[in-house]
């Protein structure tokens, strides 16, 4: 009996042995929203391996014990610091034999003699941190112009299919450029084995390098390329190294559009890039509530969980957007705007990628990035959403507001509608709409009349033009190109609407259509499905015309909420108007958005965060003046 005892117990503790190591060798990715540092806010692109490793030092000693782990190198590594170089030159970026980026031996001297970024990493893990570098979508401008040789890496020589070996000019889609950066990337041909042998090659590469996350630019929102997102994705599912897959810009993104994307990563951009201005900030009100409403905050994801990202936090020590200088200045956010900002990314479940020079965190930015309520309800709260049921009067106008779900918010309730276009999935009823239009000389328009049951209102109408044959290039491209055409705001103009924005828009800015002149650009050419869909080359998205509203600027009130994991009530009130505003909610309407919970005859002990004041008490309202721009957080334990 005895023994029979011992063997049970052996081979129970045996089993829970095994399931601890595979579970250590199989961690789920992403299971809480990631959270590091990103040199792009302080450095731009110009990071040396110096700055970078002393940067990386201070998170382990400062920042580690706080949940921050990832340390990230963003975009052009490879490009050579010299005159002439800038974000968008051609011919100084360094390149191996294969075509695949390398890094500057000038800045990152510890990368010569073929070694990459793996002695890098290996600092970086013994600080304890994870290693993460930011990668461009396909193949780069520079490759395709040397043609040279893909590498198959199942047997370590040039790709060969076909009976020929296949080079960089086979396989890179010069009409896919990145639509804000076309002298850097193209688009790969992910159809043929030579495309996706040198995607392979690439992530084969930084896995041995032992990268341990990859930020994906120009491959989503606007610049969509759903094809090498999915294909990447596989590859990394295969790797025997775990690496994080984050994908960027987020410019136009819906939750419609990451529907098709969001288990195929770890995290995505829903934004453009954020700066460290108000009007940056204000904007992320709407589409976080749209994705917490979509129920996409840590939906299923590559290997784990996927989160909607708010971008880097732009706190502390900067520099420009665009800019070929390092750490200049401070951060033009108040104290009010950034304690706005960190308690929104924090309500909202995004990931904290704090983008400031660490070497010189002031106390004030130290405190706000590592507020352990703030990192607690980032990592282990849920229910996260937006609050409509608070009222908001403003203290110099005595006016009261009131706020439902069906407001933008409180600034819009007398704004008129205005039109602005936009790019969704194909899939997406709201996509459907456009018809042609025929006028006289055989001009035609390509129209939308959507969904609107205004029989009165005219239909928003683009000139549809398809191009002259000028040369054999121009035939080349009329036979790929085949029934897509142009579109045109004015017949006589030469110049014709792009799908994605010309340079890199920040949050704040609209993202309505462009114009720039007509060339044979997968960004510009249009093709219209009997169903009424308008669907773009260049990303495969289609186009939608959105009603919002006109000259609302970012006024009004909003709130969130959400639960602890010991039972814990947050909610924040967020004040966007220009001048002081007291905030308010009745308890028992928390109920409404919390039926699990009953709510009804409770009273609750709170407190407000960042004041520290103690609320004792609150049976039936919580109230609050709060600043122009700020907020409040309340914790509330009810009974």
């Amino acid at each position: 009996m005895k023994a029979f005892v011992f063997s049970s117990f052996f081979l129970f503790f045996a089993l829970f042995l095994l399931q601890r190591v595979f579970s250590k060798g199989h961690p789920e990715h992403a299971s809480l929203p990631p959270r590091g540092w990103n040199s792009y806010d302080s450095f731009c692109w110009t990071v040396s391996e110096e700055e970078f490793l002393n940067n990386a030092e201070l998170v382990s000693q400062r920042l580690k014990g706080h949940g921050y782990e990832y340390v990230v190198v963003d975009y052009l590594w490879y490009r050579r610091k010299v005159e002439g170089a800038y974000v968008d030159s051609l011919g100084f970026d360094v390149i191996d034999e294969w075509g695949r980026m390398i890094p500057d031996p000038d800045r990152w001297p510890s990368s010569k003699s073929g070694k990459g970024f793996t002695e890098v990493a290996a600092k970086v893990h013994s600080m304890g941190l994870k290693f993460g570098i930011h990668v461009m979508r396909g193949i780069s401008t520079q490759a395709v112009n040397a043609n040279t040789p893909i590498l198959d890496t199942t047997k370590g020589s040039a790709y060969k299919e076909s009976g020929r070996q296949w080079h960089a000019q086979d396989v890179g889609l010069k009409e896919r450029a990145c639509a804000w950066m076309p002298h850097g990337f193209m688009s790969i041909n992910t159809k043929l084995g030579a495309g996706r042998a040198f995607l392979r090659s690439l992530y084969q590469q930084y896995a041995d390098w032992g990268i341990d996350f990859v930020k994906h630019d120009c491959v989503f929102g606007a610049d969509l390329d759903l094809d090498e997102i999915s294909f990447v994705s596989e590859v990394l599912r295969g790797l025997n190294r775990p690496i994080l897959y984050s994908l960027s810009p987020g410019t136009s993104v819906t939750p419609t559009m990451a529907e098709d994307v969001k288990g195929l990563v770890n995290m995505y951009r829903i934004t453009g890039d954020d700066w460290d201005s108000w009007g940056d900030v204000a904007s992320h009100f709407n589409v976080s509530r749209d994705f917490a409403t979509a129920n996409m905050i840590g939906a299923h994801g590559l290997l784990g969980k996927s989160w909607p990202d708010l971008d880097m936090l732009p706190l502390g020590w900067l520099t420009n957007p665009g800019s070929n200088e390092g750490p200049h200045r401070s951060c033009n956010l108040n104290l009010d705007e950034k304690r706005t900002q960190m308690t929104l990314w924090s309500m909202a479940k995004s990931p904290l990628m704090f983008g400031g020079d660490i070497r010189k965190l002031d106390d004030t930015t130290f405190n706000l990035i590592t507020n352990p309520i703030l990192l607690e309800i980032n990592s282990f709260s849920s229910n996260n959403m937006e609050f409509p049921y608070v009222t908001g009067t403003n203290i110099l106008r005595f006016r009261n507001w009131g706020m439902t779900w069906l407001s933008e918010s409180l600034a819009d309730i007398d704004a008129r509608d205005t039109e602005i276009f936009g790019l969704t999935r194909c899939m997406d009823p709201n996509a459907k709409g456009w018809f042609v239009k025929a006028l006289d000389n055989d001009i035609e328009q390509v129209c939308w009349k959507g969904s609107s049951s205004r029989s009165y209102e005219a239909p928003f109408c683009l000139y549809k033009r398809k191009q002259l044959l000028e040369s054999d290039k121009d035939m080349m491209y009329r036979q790929q190109y085949q029934a897509k055409f142009h579109l045109l705001a004015i017949d006589t103009v030469e110049s014709c609407l792009d799908a994605s924005p010309k340079t890199k828009l920040t949050s704040e800015e609209l993202k309505r259509g462009s114009f720039s002149p007509c060339k044979w650009d997968t960004n510009q050419m249009w093709e219209l499905s009997s169903n009424g869909t308008l669907k773009n080359s260049y990303s495969g998205l289609c186009a939608t015309i959105n009603k919002v509203k006109a000259d609302t600027g970012f006024g009004g009130i909003r709130s969130w909420i959400a639960t602890g994991r010991n039972g814990e009530i947050y909610v924040a009130f967020f004040n966007l108007n220009p001048e002081k505003t007291v905030i308010s909610v009745q308890t028992s309407d928390l109920a409404k958005v919390l039926p699990s919970r009953d709510l009804n005859n409770v009273s609750c002990l709170g407190k407000e965060v960042w004041s520290g004041k103690d609320l004792g008490e609150v049976k039936q309202t919580i109230s609050m003046a709060v600043e122009i721009h700020g907020c409040a957080l309340f914790v509330l334990n009810c009974s």
